[in-house]
């Protein structure tokens, strides 16, 4: 276990949310390069239910991950694993082409898969039963559908997207693993079993039960 209290990085985390959405916050990236790499992280936790005003100086929409690494401060997951891939070749290759790749790789975990990956939680969960919701759904599972069929024949049968394991596994594996439960990954043996494989490597569930163990139930709102 890498999380200590005196360690040189901090990730900031929430220290409480919705039961449906622990397990899914977006430090748990930042948390699983540190325990790939065996790199000791301390955790700062804040409200996500009312954030600090001073937090917004660091994170202008009071998201999480940010991080602080020896005077340096960074948000966005996709900067902070960029971050920390350039402390380890085990995180980002050293090789330039094998980088290329994984930095190509991380981007598009972010931007052609995540942003449809959204959609398709706000229509089929946050806005689930309205009416725009209910005639969007069709075109958007077919329209995701088609980019994660792109995704399954770029990985063919490669192990990992860039070759070796990197920072592009972590960004694409936590995106996916967000479908899941649902036809659009299930159908897609090439994808499950990537996700199967990324979710059993160690470093992955040690981040994820440090992630757990930080939630508290005593800072839920109180019911009105």
């Amino acid at each position: 276990m890498t999380k200590v209290a005196s360690a040189p990085l901090t990730i900031t985390a929430f220290e409480w949310v919705p039961r449906f959405a622990r397990g899914f916050v977006r430090d748990l990236r930042p948390r699983w390069a540190c325990e790939e790499i065996g790199m000791d992280y301390a955790v700062r936790l804040v409200s996500a239910v009312a954030k600090p005003d001073w937090y917004f100086l660091e994170q202008p929409w009071g998201q999480v991950p940010v991080i602080e690494d020896a005077g340096r401060t960074l948000f966005e997951s996709g900067a902070i694993l960029l971050h920390l891939g350039e402390k380890d070749e085990r995180l980002l290759p050293r090789d330039p082409a094998a980088r290329d790749r994984a930095i190509s790789w991380l981007f598009a975990a972010y931007n052609s898969i995540e942003p449809w990956r959204f959609e398709h939680a706000n229509v089929t969960i946050f806005s689930a039963g309205e009416e725009w919701a209910r005639l969007r759904q069709p075109s958007l599972e077919a329209q995701l559908g088609q980019r994660l069929d792109r995704l399954a024949t770029a990985m063919g049968e490669r192990e990992w997207l860039a070759g070796a394991f990197s920072i592009a596994d972590i960004a694409m594996v936590t995106v996916l693993r967000e479908m899941v439960d649902s036809a659009l990954l299930t159908d897609r043996p090439v994808l499950t079993d990537y996700v199967a494989r990324g979710m059993a490597r160690p470093a992955f569930q040690a981040a994820l039960a440090s992630q757990l163990a930080d939630f508290d139930e005593t800072k839920a709102p109180k019911a009105a």
